[in-house]
């Protein structure tokens, strides 16, 4: 068996457009006047034949729609672009096909036309319960709009998320609480739950340096309301099983566990990211982030790649541990092992013995005690090259 077998392969299609910018936004997404679907639908459908001849005789377990505002998709494309997928690779029997949307390009027709085409788990970008802040946000909804529109995906779709962002400018830590209540008694099976960064390049990092985003929570703030989130997703039944992902048992995002189970999974569209084990090597792959440069690269040289990066053990074995100590189940150290070609020693370290990581069954996890110090207990723990 492949190293990727163990986590699955999934297929990632990168819709670039939105309506707007988001302030806080760092994603590859674009607002565009008017956008030709005809060509992005040639585009997208000779990525995907050329893909699958890479990984034919593969099961595929996941497809995304993500980007940008995939519910600005045309329904039409969606239809075509799976009917490739199902042409192109076996499905597995439970397959998981996701579509981002957001609240202002919901309709009902549209999502009914989503389900024709074979979605059946809809990710909504929700982001706050409060008008106020949505408004600071940059998000061109309401929150009638918002529950409008959720209630139009629960009607159709028996799989639905949606995302909140939280340590919101002004927020206390009781407001969040009381939100995110509210929140849970909205939820079908999954939350994401995201505390706000500041991102450089962003209006909002443009903003923070010239110290006009005021009213930010202090670091300790954000923190409690970290645990806040903890606390409450857990009495509700929809225990956190990733950083930021919560779901009830047998609820989570399949497609998000490929990654953070390192399997192998392709990414087609501008600024979509790839690993793929090709003739027992792994490679990590990305595309150009411009959407009229990847379009014109598919046109013009038959493929939308940029050059591919080989992946050595040891690269494959940081990757593995930096994703798979995200999810509550963490890593198989075996496995981790293997990919470093010598053992992966954690004997007498300080993590184990201060309770941050525990060990137990072959795993490597991060316990409730170090899941605030993630980044840092990663670095701590990545093995000398």
């Amino acid at each position: 068996m492949e190293d990727w077998q163990n986590g699955g392969f999934g297929l990632y299609i990168h819709w670039p457009f939105c309506q707007s910018k988001c302030p806080y936004c760092d994603f590859n997404s674009h607002v565009a006047a008017t956008i030709d679907q005809t060509a992005w639908e040639r585009a997208y459908l000779c990525e995907i034949e050329r893909v699958s001849r890479e990984t034919s005789g593969r099961v595929l377990n996941t497809v995304f729609f993500g980007g940008g505002t995939p519910s600005l998709m045309d329904p039409e494309l969606v239809n075509a672009i799976l009917r490739k997928v199902r042409d192109c690779w076996t499905l597995a029997n439970d397959v998981e096909i996701t579509l981002e949307a957001n609240p202002t390009s919901v309709e009902a027709g549209r999502f009914q036309g989503y389900r024709d085409a074979g979605v059946n788990r809809v990710s909504m970008g929700i982001q706050s319960l409060h008008d106020e802040d949505l408004r600071r946000l940059g998000r061109l909804h309401s929150v009638s709009e918002a529950q409008k529109a959720f209630e139009i995906a629960r009607s159709t779709f028996d799989r639905v998320s949606f995302d909140l962002i939280y340590a919101r400018q002004g927020q206390t830590q009781e407001a969040w609480r009381k939100e995110l209540r509210e929140a849970l008694s909205m939820a079908v099976d999954h939350l994401s739950l995201y505390q706000l960064t500041i991102e450089q390049g962003t209006a909002f990092g443009d903003r923070y340096n010239r110290g006009q985003l005021r009213d930010l929570p202090t670091d300790d703030d954000a923190a409690d309301m970290y645990f806040i989130t903890q606390e409450e997703c857990e009495k509700a039944g929809m225990p956190a099983y990733e950083v930021s992902n919560h779901a009830q048992k047998g609820s989570e995002s399949r497609h998000n566990l490929i990654y953070w189970r390192y399997g192998d999974y392709a990414g087609i569209g501008p600024g979509a990211h790839a690993r793929l084990t090709l003739g027992g090597q792994k490679y990590a792959i990305d595309t150009p982030l411009s959407p009229q440069l990847w379009l014109a690269s598919v046109e013009q040289k038959g493929h939308g790649e940029n050059p591919r990066e080989t992946l050595s053990g040891y690269d494959q074995a940081v990757e593995y541990l930096m994703m798979g100590l995200r999810i509550t189940e963490g890593v198989e150290i075996e496995r981790l092992s293997i990919l470093l070609g010598q053992e992966f020693s954690i004997e007498n370290n300080y993590l184990i013995e201060d309770g941050f990581v525990k060990k137990e069954k072959g795993r490597l996890f991060v316990s409730e005690k170090g899941k605030p110090l993630l980044n840092a207990i990663i670095r701590d723990l990545i093995p000398e090259a």
